[in-house]
């Protein structure tokens, strides 16, 4: 009597024997906590590191310039004699000039180069993010394969079961040379798709390791698929959730910074003042001399028109760079709410009547075979339809759980990255 193993081929998690060998288990949580910290990750610390290193270089005055000098030194009738430093009659004198920065052109510059810093930061949760949604997408698309190739295998042995009774039936006289054939084709079919099954794993766990440097023959652990029904609130502010955004957030430091260079290369037209003062001495004259001293740029024919009309426009760029970014992000987050609420509703669909339908159906052609009450091309049929409907029933789990962890990520993180 044939055995009722079409029973095995169900949702993901249902067929308890792997046909992968014990590898170290990952969870999504483990998984998520290593692409925080990836090296994508720490190429945008490195970008942060600099533009903080930035508002150092801003937020300083300019240095004040020592000068030292000899003059007067009277080539024709000779400089007498004596000692260089207090006899000889050359006119030696120290003195230091200090430029006087008006029109708050430090503060403005200051301001623009720690925009630019925070923008850096937001730069770094945005790539933290994104990250994030990789390794989700990659652990999740890891743990679909894990359950294919184990629905494949257990149908591969199902399938070679059959195989095997219809070749003792052939034997017996109780079957066709033809219907045994169709069994050890159905057969086949199954050892290859359980062969591509096996490779696809391999691949998903080497994606999976790109992104988390973690073991290539790392197995995501089978308990993280997320519960059904679990949909998105249809309620929620999605433009607030836009403006918390780090790519918005991003986007709005890099406009105050564009709007500080806008006003320092205004500052421009105030001059600086550059004021010093020098100590002489000079023997025969007198041995404290002092000399006071401005300088002050004359801005005839140019007043910086250049400098200002291009940071206006850099200023404009940035304005636009943040209203695109703002009206993506809510596109963004309707899509991603959206698919997570219809992926929801079609896996649902699969787990709570097509998939179990399917199941009963290839039950009893699995009885009704057994009793010679149907003919074998449609047990075959049952079978396939039973597992075309099982691995479209997975489909639509990791379709849900993609969905539904990329709006999590982008709405409430925590939710996530808390998992134990």
């Amino acid at each position: 009597m044939i055995l009722l193993s079409a029973v095995a081929c169900a949702l993901p998690g249902w067929a308890q024997n792997s046909a992968q060998p014990p590898s170290p288990q990952l969870t999504l949580a483990q998984a998520l906590a290593a692409a925080r910290d990836n090296s994508d990750v720490a190429q945008a610390r490195h970008a942060l590191a600099a533009a903080r290193a930035d508002v150092l270089s801003a937020d300083h005055a300019p240095a004040p310039v020592l000068s030292a000098k000899a003059a007067s030194i009277d080539l024709q009738n000779g400089i007498g004699g004596g000692s260089l430093v207090a006899r000889k009659r050359i006119d030696k004198s120290i003195g230091i000039d200090w430029t006087w920065e008006r029109g708050g052109k430090r503060a403005l510059r200051t301001q623009a180069a720690q925009r630019h810093a925070d923008a850096a930061q937001a730069d770094v949760e945005d790539v933290q993010t994104q990250q994030l949604q990789a390794a989700l997408s990659a652990y999740y698309d890891l743990l679909a394969a894990q359950e294919r190739l184990r629905e494949t295998a257990e149908i591969e042995r199902s399938a070679s079961a059959l195989a095997r009774l219809a070749a003792r039936r052939v034997q017996a006289g109780d079957l066709s040379v033809q219907d045994a054939a169709r069994t050890s084709i159905e057969a086949e079919r199954v050892r290859a798709e359980t062969q591509t099954a096996a490779l696809e794993r391999q691949q998903a766990a080497l994606a999976l390791a790109q992104i988390t440097a973690s073991a290539a023959a790392v197995e995501a652990a089978g308990t993280d698929w997320p519960a059904l029904p679990a949909t998105p609130d249809s309620a929620f502010d999605l433009n607030a959730a836009a403006e918390a955004r780090a790519d918005v957030r991003a986007a709005l430091a890099r406009v105050q910074a564009a709007q500080a260079a806008r006003d320092h290369a205004s500052a421009q037209r105030k001059s600086d003042w550059t004021v010093g003062a020098s100590y002489d001495h000079f023997p025969g004259t007198s041995n404290r001399l002092v000399e006071l001293r401005v300088s002050v740029p004359l801005q005839w024919g140019y007043h910086y028109e250049g400098e200002i009309a291009r940071a206006q426009a850099e200023y404009a760029q940035a304005q636009d760079a943040l209203d695109k970014t703002r009206r993506l992000a809510v596109l963004d987050l309707q899509h991603l709410q959206q698919a997570a609420a219809g992926a929801a509703q079609r896996a649902a669909s699969f787990d709570n009547g097509i998939l179990p339908r399917a199941r009963q159906v290839a039950q009893s052609a699995e009885l009704a075979y057994a009793k010679g009450a149907t003919p074998l091309t449609d047990l075959l049929d049952a079978r396939r339809t039973l597992r075309a409907t099982a691995l479209e029933a997975l489909a639509a789990r990791l379709e849900h759980a993609k969905a539904l962890g990329a709006w999590q990520l982008r709405t409430r993180p925590q939710a996530l990255l808390a998992t134990p």
